[in-house]
């Protein structure tokens, strides 16, 4: 069986749930509290063990991005010296960042094809606008081994199963309708209902953004062409899997789940994820008298 030495991260979308803001600058550059989004999702990929991280961009965000991450001007131990430099720049020992430029949004499957190209053997995918962590921490403790251990656990199922896998996610009430739902048969899945209504939903088990895909990915892309499939690519893909070898389930319980998508939610995740950090006492303390 092949190792799983490659991740792409798929952040060429166009950022439209969150306009004005997007506007500005791209969604990956958003922060979570105080740590972009971005850098959550390349320190879970390189916690995760590969060696090759694939970044899908659209043209204009390239640019922007590649500034962001290699920006020398705040790298000089004089700003902010309290701070690591790693909470700063990436600096991830051992590790290649390849950017891809994806020249127009097409969906998750045509997103992975443009990258596909480049990778050898199974792989895992990354959709740019999940954070799924198990790590509350700041940036004064921001290292490789801060990421979350969300994708490690995919490829780690994969290595004890050999089966591609996809991360799901439990969500309770209406929210569920606006993912992905997996029908579950043990840890199997058997079906995928797209956006299902609460009362008709298999599961409570949404797509989470996080997947392990085989090394004939680019052929069974081929037999569902974007073109003709559109942003349902992904789906036949996964749906693929299910009827000919299987799609494991990685219940993903124990993580926090934070989308990007819209703004409200995204306030959400940002009260969430700052309650359970250790150095935001301040905040608890203010909130806690902001709702009396």
């Amino acid at each position: 069986m092949s190792e799983v030495t490659d991740a792409i991260i798929l952040a060429g979308g166009l950022g439209t749930r969150m306009l004005p803001a997007s506007l500005y600058a791209p969604k990956e550059t958003l922060p979570l509290v105080d740590t972009p989004l971005i850098n959550h999702l390349i320190l879970e990929a390189a916690n995760s063990g590969v060696r090759n991280i694939h970044l899908v961009l659209s043209e204009k965000k390239r640019s922007f991005l590649e500034e962001f991450l290699q920006n020398e001007y705040v790298h000089g131990p004089e700003i902010r010296p309290e701070l690591p430099r790693d909470a700063i720049r990436l600096h991830l020992d051992g590790i290649n960042l390849f950017p891809h430029i994806q020249k127009v949004p097409g969906g998750v499957g045509d997103a992975i094809s443009v990258a596909i190209g480049h990778i050898g053997g199974p792989f895992l995918v990354l959709l740019g606008d999940m954070i799924i962590t198990d790590k509350h921490y700041g940036p004064i403790n921001h290292s490789k081994e801060m990421g979350s251990n969300a994708s490690k656990e995919l490829i780690e199922r994969f290595e004890e199963t050999g089966i591609p896998n996809v991360g799901v996610y439990p969500v309770e009430g209406n929210e569920i309708s606006k993912y992905g739902v997996v029908r579950l048969s043990d840890e199997m899945v058997s079906d995928i209902e797209e956006k299902p209504p609460l009362e008709s939903a298999p599961s409570k088990y949404v797509l989470c953004g996080r997947y392990i895909f085989p090394d004939n990915t680019e052929e069974i892309l081929l037999e569902y062409p974007s073109s003709e499939y559109g942003e349902m690519q992904s789906i036949k893909l996964l749906k693929h899997l299910i009827d000919f070898g299987g799609l494991n389930a990685v219940k993903l319980d124990n993580f926090q789940m934070y989308d990007s998508g819209d703004p409200m939610t995204w306030l959400q995740s940002q009260v969430d994820h700052a309650l359970r950090r250790d150095d935001e006492g301040i905040f608890h303390q203010w909130l806690r008298t902001r709702l009396e």
